[in-house]
């Protein structure tokens, strides 16, 4: 049984996240504070953190710092909108992923189970030199492939070269029109969204909340890129 340690200093939040992950078949462990949660980490073996950012004593930020000194395990923030800039210095220092308040359980859930499926299945995998790699998403440039966390997910070929082109070039953005030139090898037709709607096809495929984008971001008034974990 895979345990998980919550943390928050909102109860009801602790104890409903708790009941579902119960149901789901983990253990669940708690904490209201990221000082709790560190000595609970210390004494206890925990495969994944859920936490919060806003917190007594100890914030999420400083909490993830002292975690990874000495662990890898995956952490998934819980964010509120108005916290953009610190879920984005989670990200940095070390967490994994994150949820914004109010969450959609089965949302938290899916992103619990890939998170530990990257955990347990995909920390010792060997990349091989046909795949790029970016977090849990590999794509497979000989066999045509695209996995997610483990899952293989099915593009198409229009699909595939989008996000080829975007994983050989992590962090970069490319404007619609680039793209349209690299993967269709011919010059984009002015106003055309053929771009806008295959790459929203591409999340709806490989992110768990296409809202919410791990991997295929927009620049708004730029373009696309891909964002390396």
């Amino acid at each position: 049984m895979q345990t998980i340690l919550i943390v928050d200093d909102d109860k009801e939040i602790v104890d409903s996240t708790g009941l579902f992950l119960t149901a789901e078949g983990y253990r669940v462990l708690k904490a209201y504070d990221g000082l709790s949660a560190l000595d609970t980490l210390m004494s206890e073996d925990v495969q994944l953190v859920i936490l919060d950012i806003m917190m007594p004593k100890m914030d999420g930020i400083q909490t993830v710092l002292k975690l990874r000194e000495t662990k890898n395990i995956p952490v998934i923030l819980l964010s509120a909108k108005s916290e953009d800039s610190d879920k984005i210095l989670g990200l940095t220092v070390g967490a994994d992923d994150y949820v914004t308040k109010p969450f959609n359980p089965s949302e938290l859930m899916a992103r619990v189970k890939s998170q530990l499926r990257r955990y347990t299945q995909l920390g010792s995998m060997e990349i091989k030199k046909s795949q790029l790699a970016v977090g849990g998403l590999v794509l497979d440039i000989e066999c045509k492939t695209v996995e997610v966390d483990g899952e293989s997910v099915r593009l198409t070929p229009l699909e595939f070269g989008i996000l080829e082109l975007l994983c050989r070039n992590p962090n970069r953005v490319f404007s619609a029109d680039e793209i349209y030139r690299r993967v269709w090898n011919e010059e984009a037709i002015i106003s055309d969204n053929t771009v806008a709607v295959h790459v929203r096809h591409i999340r709806e495929k490989i992110e768990i909340n296409p809202k919410e984008p791990r991997y295929l971001k927009v620049v708004w008034g730029i373009g696309y890129k891909i964002e390396k974990q």
